[in-house]
């Protein structure tokens, strides 16, 4: 059984539906991938999973265990094995804390053994002693995540939800907490769950990626499968928009209307009348690899492209 389930999710603002039927899952010691545009959900995704917003339908199980429907004692539990990371570290920490104070906090809140474990948490993350007694603004934008990523191990979780956790850093600076963030999961088995706009970090950093689009999920899979053969036109266009790909970006289309079917009929390059009037299922193509497409790319498509 999978640590994370996440099962037919939905999130919706009034009218607006954030996330629409969103499933996937999430193995003790992977990294899933979820990757899309600005405004695609993938960041109300994370904080639904981690019950900082209500999700309006859906299931999202921990361990075999509804979170949505947890009463206050399983829900305390499940927020000592569940941590996040957010994308701005001197946000997400009191600037009127110390290093010391806020990475011990959670172990407090959750009535864990302190003793011994500032050292052992700050050694982890590659931060040193005498750091303990500074503040967030002494740092920098690394040094800062580095302090988030020790204050989420704190409390012992199974579950990582890095939110967009390494956009804010220099690309140097990206690279050593994405390679600190591979061997806490290797050391600790952790399950995470990535979120990112960034495909290439994506790959980089995860076993399986879920592309989002307008919040649906529309292409799941190992992630060199995806990012090599992507089959669904919005992954091909993002693997075609890393810098550095040989690929020709395909044409966007720029429909005014609205479909009520495929979410990315009004830009997508191979759109055909079905795809306006009927929302795709996700559908395994090959092993593992699945898509939301009623028209897939075809693999010699997509090494053409």
């Amino acid at each position: 059984m999978s640590l994370l389930q996440v099962k037919d999710l939905c999130v919706t603002y009034g009218k607006f539906r954030a996330v629409d039927g969103v499933s996937f899952a999430v193995e003790a010691g992977q990294t899933l991938g979820l990757v899309g545009e600005s405004g695609s959900g993938k960041s109300t995704t994370a904080r639904a999973v981690m019950r900082l917003v209500e999700p309006s339908a859906g299931q999202i199980l921990f361990d075999g265990q509804d979170v949505v429907r947890m009463p206050g004692e399983s829900l305390g539990a499940f927020r000592r094995r569940a941590q996040m990371v957010f994308q701005d570290p001197y946000s997400s920490l009191n600037p009127r804390r110390t290093v010391a104070q806020a990475v011990l906090e959670p172990r407090q809140v959750h009535r864990l053994n302190c003793d011994g474990w500032l050292e052992k948490l700050l050694n982890r993350v590659g931060l040193l002693p005498e750091h303990a007694n500074r503040f967030p603004h002494q740092f920098s934008g690394g040094q800062r995540q580095r302090i988030a990523i020790a204050r989420a191990l704190a409390s012992e979780p199974d579950l990582i939800v890095a939110d967009e956790a390494v956009s804010a850093l220099d690309v140097s600076i990206q690279a050593q907490v994405l390679n600190l963030l591979a061997d806490l999961q290797r050391e600790l088995n952790l399950a995470i769950l990535f979120i990112s706009h960034d495909l290439a970090v994506i790959r980089q950093v995860c076993s399986r990626v879920a592309v989002m689009y307008l919040g649906q999920l529309v292409e799941l899979g190992p992630a060199e499968e995806v990012c090599q053969r992507p089959r669904h036109p919005y992954t091909v266009n993002l693997v075609s928009s890393i810098p550095g790909s040989a690929r020709t970006v395909p044409p966007v289309q720029t429909e005014q209307k609205e479909s009520s079917g495929c979410v990315f009929a009004p830009r997508c390059w191979k759109a055909q009348s079905v795809c306006w009037q009927k929302r795709p299922p996700l559908q395994e193509l090959e092993s593992s690899h699945e898509v939301a497409c009623h028209y897939p790319v075809a693999v010699e498509e997509v090494l053409s492209v």
